[in-house]
Parts: C-alpha cells; structure tokens; sequence
C-alpha cells in the first residue's frame, strides 16, 4: 500500500499573545498533521486554542500582541513559520485558505461578489486578462452549487442568504486550487438544511480536487459525518488524536469522553442532558497540573501535580492522560 503524503505538518507549534501583565500561551506545543486528500477534525470548547491553530497557520495571529514562539508549520516541507508578511501574502489562497466562522462579516459589503472573487485571483495571476478571471470567478461559483452564477457576480453579500454566502467563501478559498484548505466553523449560524448542503459540497470538493481540509468545529456530529480523523483540543493542548471510529468507539482522555457523552441521542430518552460541569480555563490560569483536573470525574492527586504528557492509546491513537500511562510508551 502507497505510503500518505504529510501535505501539512504541525511540529511542536506554541503562539504567545504578550500583554501588560505578563506572557499568555493559547497554543501550547501541538503537533499533528493532514495528509494530501485527507478532511481532518479539529475539536473542542470555545477557548481551546483552535481558531489560534488556524490564524497562526495562515500567519493572521494579530502582531502584536500575539506571536508564534516556537515550533514549525510545514507545508509541502516549507515551514511557514519562518516566512515574512509578504512572503505569507503569495502563499495564502494559492497554497493554503481559509473559510472563516462569519460570511456575513468576511465578505465586503461594498464591493459585489464578482469584485471580490476576481480581486483573490488577480493577486495570484497577475498576467491574467479581465475575460480569463472572469470566467474563472463564474466557472469557481458554479463548482459550488451557485445557481444563476453569472447574476451572482453582480450581487452584493446582502442580497444573499446565508447559506449562498457561505458557498461564496468556500469558492474565495478554492479560487487559486490551494493544496489545503482550513474550515473554520463552517457551518454556525446555518440551519441544520444548509448545514448538511455545505458539508456534503465541502466533500464533494475533497473528493474531486484532492484537497487536505482542516476542519475546526466544535460540533461531533459533524466530525461523525465529515473526518477520517481527529483532533481534540483543550485549554491550548491536544488531548486526545485518533481515527473518528477510535475516538467514537474508544474514547480515552475524560474530555473526549465528556464532548461524546453531551451529543443527543434520539435513541435513547433521557431526563436531561449531560454536560461537562465547569468551564475551559482562561488561558495561562492553570500553571499546575492537569488542565483539565477541574472538570474532571476521575481526578486524584497526581493530576493536581503533574501534566500529562501524550501517552499511546492504541495503533495511532494518543491521549493526554495518566490514566492510559500504563499503555504503550510516550508520544511527546
């Protein structure tokens, strides 16, 4: 069997956001990597470090006061980390983009959608004329599901609803054939109809065009529906990496436990839903530790002393947990 190619490889990657009173560290040491055609999973609470992963991989952390201070970001074997502004400005869209959380606020109310298409290719195809972007900003619209593509690029982001407008960034994103692209909560605010179209188009152009997605959602049913594989994320730290199949079968870290636990099941009738007790710590308040100790059902004195490291859990499954220590040997 032909060996995956690592198209993005995430090493050791910290960012650092310095204020006044003292150095904060959201990502804290990650490491994992998407494979070329592969749909990865980012998973976790609001405040996990995710949308920092994602900002720090498109270099968009806001400098300052945030900076990444250690590790590399790899793509293709160039280490993105390293790279100037400007050097980022060439890359991003034409190798890696992003759709990012809100259409409505991401797309330019001023400028129609035609404008905004055209303006993402031109950066990236200086020699090409007017007619050749233009029937490439259409033939991009088409290819995700716009109807009446032509029309469309006279419209401006009002005239839209949110499921077309989220279509409209999705065909921004691919309008340069990135190698891989980075969906971050692509679907909040839709109704659960066009949630379902915009998953099922984000597939489909997996699929055909053979691009490495990296999906960030806080919602598993979506990583149920969507992910070969995924990544759990909490209080900055992976705490948990498998295949979809391990993670939903065999979760091992009381966090991932926890996120499955809370996903309604309309098998089974219950009083009330459970829920994690507590919150996601601000970042840099647990200096001591298991972060998730707080939370967590199975605490005992160790975990109030020490943090875990990754620990492995099975064939390529790792979890942040003393209580999988006694499995095979440490990841990192």
């Amino acid at each position: 069997m032909e060996e995956r190619k690592k198209l993005l490889d995430i090493r050791e990657l910290e960012t650092t956001f310095f204020a006044d009173d003292g150095a904060v560290v959201a990502v804290d040491r990650i490491s994992f990597h998407v494979y070329e055609g592969e749909i990865l999973g980012i998973v976790g609470e609001s405040g996990c470090g995710k949308s920092v992963t994602s900002l720090s991989i498109m270099g968009l952390v806001p400098s300052p006061p945030g900076k990444i201070t250690h590790g590399e970001i790899l793509l293709d074997n160039i280490d993105l980390a390293k790279k100037t502004d400007k050097q980022m400005r060439q890359i991003r869209g034409k190798e890696v983009a992003m759709i990012f959380q809100e259409p409505m606020t991401s797309l330019n109310p001023l400028y129609t959608i035609g404008n905004q298409i055209s303006e993402a290719i031109k950066l990236h195809n200086k020699s090409w004329s007017k007619k050749d972007i233009h029937k490439r900003a259409v033939e991009i619209l088409k290819l995700v599901g716009l109807p009446r593509a032509e029309e469309l690029m006279r419209d401006y982001p009002h005239q839209l609803s949110g499921g077309m407008r989220q279509r409209v960034m999705i065909a921004m994103a691919l309008v340069c054939d990135p190698k891989v692209l980075i969906a971050d909560e692509p679907t909040t605010a839709l109704d659960v109809t066009i949630q379902a179209q915009i998953l099922t188009l984000m597939k489909d152009l997996n699929t055909r065009l053979n691009t490495a997605v990296l999906l960030i959602t806080h919602d598993l049913g979506v990583v149920a529906e969507t992910c070969e594989r995924v990544v759990v994320m909490y209080a900055g730290q992976i705490v948990e990496q498998a295949s979809v199949r391990d993670i939903f079968k065999n979760p091992q870290h009381p966090y991932t436990q926890g996120l499955i636990q809370s996903v309604p099941d309309m098998r089974f009738k219950k009083d009330t839903l459970y829920s994690i007790p507590g919150n996601v710590p601000k970042p840099g308040s647990v200096t001591q530790g298991c972060r998730f100790a707080a939370r967590c059902e199975f605490v005992h004195e160790r975990c109030l002393q020490e943090n875990p490291t990754l620990y492995v859990a099975g064939e390529h499954h790792e979890a942040r947990c003393f209580l999988v220590e006694q499995k095979a040997g440490v990841v990192s």
